[in-house]
């Protein structure tokens, strides 16, 4: 978070602690609070519901930017804090910057180029996706028909492997692909053993691969990641869950070039 906001004309203070934040808060002098709802103590929605009765507290917007999906329970809090305190939940880097920017009253134009890339891609969504190859690597095809549906319209271009080895042999016969769905549940060769083998070969490093899987079990996201994949999704496929995912490893992909 410090690197995206770096060179913008702010301050920041970092603490990992619900109670000392609220120290911190008490003592004045902040905009904005960005909040990982998520910290180890669980005590986030503890110290929104401080905020929320504290008449000093009530105008410092607050940004939740979390690693992982939040519970209905979790929203609902959010929900209910929020009639108080003005409350952004974001899912992206990207997202993060343009409501830090809208919360601080900086101007777009004024700040570094690479923000100013990141927040064109915020406000023309679609741009990131036409013209993007995807690698798409299922063997199930109403799965391959629905999810290539949604991309095509998007503008994006799609192959398609019917297991681990065809998708492989895709990549090594020089097929030049921006990302790689992969599914997890295939015959021959399954998506773990075919995301550890792209990850073995120099040339693939750095392909973005979003593992999908049948059902969100237990465990699930983390094989995903330990096998190489740098994001999961559920199957059925949400067409903006996805899109969305989408964006956020393009965008990576195109600013590491």
């Amino acid at each position: 978070i410090l690197r995206l906001l770096e060179g913008l004309e702010i301050e920041s203070t970092v603490v990992s602690g619900a109670e000392e934040a609220y120290r911190r808060l008490k003592a004045g002098g902040f905009d904005s609070m960005i909040l990982n709802p998520c910290l180890k103590d669980g005590s986030a929605m503890r110290l929104l519901e401080r905020m929320q009765g504290d008449e000093e507290l009530l105008s410092v917007p607050v940004i939740i930017y979390s690693p992982r999906e939040l519970s209905e329970r979790e929203r609902a809090k959010l929900q209910e804090y929020g009639r108080k305190i003005a409350i952004k939940d974001v899912k992206s880097p990207e997202r993060l910057l343009d409501e830090v920017v809208l919360f601080l009253h900086l101007v777009e134009g004024k700040l570094p180029e690479n923000q100013q890339n990141m927040l064109k891609m915020v406000h023309d969504k679609e741009s990131i996706l036409r013209e993007k190859k995807i690698l798409l690597v299922d063997d199930d095809v109403r799965n391959v028909f629905a999810i290539s549906s949604v991309l095509e319209e998007k503008g994006m271009k799609v192959l398609v492997a019917k297991n681990g080895k065809e998708c492989l042999q895709r990549l090594n016969g020089g097929a030049d692909v921006d990302l790689v769905l992969m599914d997890i549940m295939m015959p021959e060769m399954d998506g773990y053993e075919a995301t550890r083998k792209i990850r073995s070969h120099p040339a693939f490093r750095d392909l973005p691969v979003i593992a999908l899987t049948a059902k969100a079990m237990k465990g699930d996201r983390n094989k995903c990641i330990e096998a190489g994949a740098n994001d999961y999704i559920a199957k059925p496929v949400d067409g903006d869950k996805l899109l969305s995912l989408l964006r956020v490893w393009l965008y990576e992909r195109h600013e590491g070039r």
